[in-house]
C-alpha cells in the first residue's frame, strides 16, 4: 500500500481557517491522510468563533493550539494549502501548492464564520477526492 498523502494547511495565525481545514480533513478522510496545520505568526489560541462553528458541525477543535510554520512541516508534506499568508510558505520542488482565497474569520462572530467553515468543507471534500478517495470494495 502506498504511503498516505500528507497535507499542510497554512494561514497567518493558525487560529481559524487552517484549523478548520485540518479538522475537516481529519474528520472526513480519517487515517487516509496525514494532516498538519501551522501559521506564519501563530496566535495564542484558536479563534473562539471558529471553535463554536466547528462544534456546531460536530467537530471539537477547542483543544487545538496554533503552531508555528516550519520548513520541516512544508518539506514533509505532499500538498501545502495556503490561506492568505502570502509568500511566507517556503517553496520546495516536487510539492503541490494550492492557495485558497477565503475570508479571514478573525474578529468575526460565529454567524460570519459559518459560511467560511462550509466553504472550507467543500474544498476539503474536493481535495480528498483527488488525493485520497474512498477505497473501492
Amino acid at each position: 500500500m502506498p504511503d498516505k498523502p500528507s497535507v499542510l494547511f497554512v494561514c497567518v495565525h493558525n487560529a481559524g481557517r487552517s484549523q478548520m481545514a485540518a479538522a475537516w480533513l481529519t474528520h472526513l478522510a480519517g487515517d487516509r491522510v496525514e494532516v498538519r496545520s501551522a501559521g506564519s505568526a501563530p496566535a495564542d489560541q484558536v479563534n473562539p468563533a471558529a471553535v463554536e462553528a466547528m462544534r456546531e458541525a460536530g467537530i471539537d477543535i477547542s483543544t487545538e493550539i496554533p503552531k508555528v510554520l516550519t520548513v520541516d512541516a512544508v518539506e514533509e508534506s505532499d500538498v501545502c494549502v495556503t490561506m492568505g499568508c502570502g509568500d511566507t510558505c517556503p517553496v520546495f520542488p516536487g510539492k503541490r501548492y494550492l492557495d485558497w482565497a477565503l475570508d479571514d474569520p478573525a474578529g468575526r462572530g460565529v454567524a460570519a464564520v459559518r459560511p467560511i467553515r462550509d466553504e472550507i468543507r467543500k474544498r476539503v471534500e474536493d481535495l480528498i477526492a483527488e488525493i485520497a478517495p474512498e477505497p473501492t470494495a
